[in-house]
């Protein structure tokens, strides 16, 4: 017995033809994890196999340097539901995502992480709390077991934030970061996911009135290595959040967006040089008349840059929209009363 290779592309353009359709899917990135593929494995067997559901496991290789790829090509050869999917290099945990999103068959997609710290007999408390209509379920992380410094702080500063994001939605998540999630197979497939924005998918999701929710899930030590991710992920969560900001409420008027920081900028500037003008003035510490006029002619020009850039994204995004004939809202369903049903209609 010997594992078939199959093009990335050709097997992400001819799911339908290479591989038959399943009741769930679940996707696990790997990078390094060597000690804990087959305790994982053997785990999530048993969840599988307790379930009445088709199913395939798609491990994604996101460059792995120690033996992984081996004992998982093991695992496939023992089991026709693992799929393997292999990077070339280390490209993160959000493009392992996404290419195992690509070629998700599974009406429901489930991700989790590699290092034991998921427990896959969760996997039925999602799929039980998604069987009440919601379109994703995402994991809570109630009695995390990580490090307070480095791992809680920053993710409860960060759901802090994104919880004002999304405020308007009535939507309210405890933990965004938290891997082990449960998705309708419509939500994945239509998501393009950059940065580390798989982090994001709830809030991205509330804000679009996709049915969001979570429920407490277990959350395990880490048995073997170490996390591959510390505080020098916090720069990119930061903007990556701003992007989130950008995209929940100005990617079609980014005009607004940019309009707000030249006005903050602008103004903030000005009152930096009256304060130091004033207390040149009176205490004899600050700027001279010369210079203030400077720093004000300063502050004018920077908050002028980014409406320019504003207007600049205005015309480029307007373009874009309308050359992709894209629209920019998500139909639920359409009704229409009896009577005019032989007629048709374009949404």
């Amino acid at each position: 017995m010997e594992l078939n290779q199959i093009d990335l592309q050709a097997k992400a353009g001819l799911s339908e033809t290479l591989q038959t359709e399943v009741d769930l899917s679940v996707v696990i990135p790997v990078r390094d994890e060597e000690p804990s593929l087959k305790p994982l494995y053997n785990s999530l067997k048993r969840t599988l196999d307790g379930l009445a559901l088709s199913s395939e496991v798609i491990f994604v290789d996101d460059g792995s340097v120690d033996r992984s790829l081996e004992v998982l090509q093991e695992l496939a050869l023992s089991d026709p539901r693992v799929l393997i999917i292999k990077f070339r290099r280390n490209y993160g945990q959000t493009a392992a995502f996404a290419a195992g999103f690509r070629l998700a068959c599974g009406d429901v997609v489930v991700t989790m992480d590699a290092d034991l710290q998921n427990d896959p007999s969760d996997i039925p408390i999602l799929l039980d709390k998604m069987s009440e209509g919601y379109d994703l379920v995402s994991g809570w992380r109630k009695n995390r077991r990580d490090r307070t410094l480095s791992r809680k702080i920053p993710s409860w500063c960060a759901n802090r934030i994104i919880n004002k994001l999304i405020k308007d939605t009535g939507v309210r998540i405890h933990d965004v970061g938290c891997s082990l999630k449960a998705y309708k197979r419509v939500i994945v497939k239509n998501i393009r996911l950059y940065g580390d924005m798989h982090r994001f998918i709830p809030a991205y999701a509330a804000w679009l009135g996709i049915k969001v929710t979570e429920v407490p899930v277990r959350h395990h030590p880490r048995s073997f290595g170490e996390s591959k991710y510390g505080m020098d992920r916090v720069w990119s969560v930061v903007l990556d959040l701003i992007t989130l900001r950008f995209y929940t409420g100005f990617r079609t008027k980014p005009f607004r967006f940019f309009g707000k920081i030249a006005v903050a900028m602008a103004l903030s500037g000005s009152l930096v040089s009256v304060s130091l003008l004033l207390s040149q003035i009176y205490i004899g510490f600050g700027v001279d008349f010369q210079t203030f006029v400077l720093m004000i002619l300063f502050s004018l020009f920077g908050g002028l840059q980014f409406i320019v850039v504003g207007l600049l994204s205005e015309i480029i995004m307007r373009g874009f929209l309308e050359t992709q004939d894209r629209q920019e809202y998500v139909v639920e369903s359409v009704l229409r009363h009896s009577s005019l049903c032989d007629s048709t209609a374009e949404v």
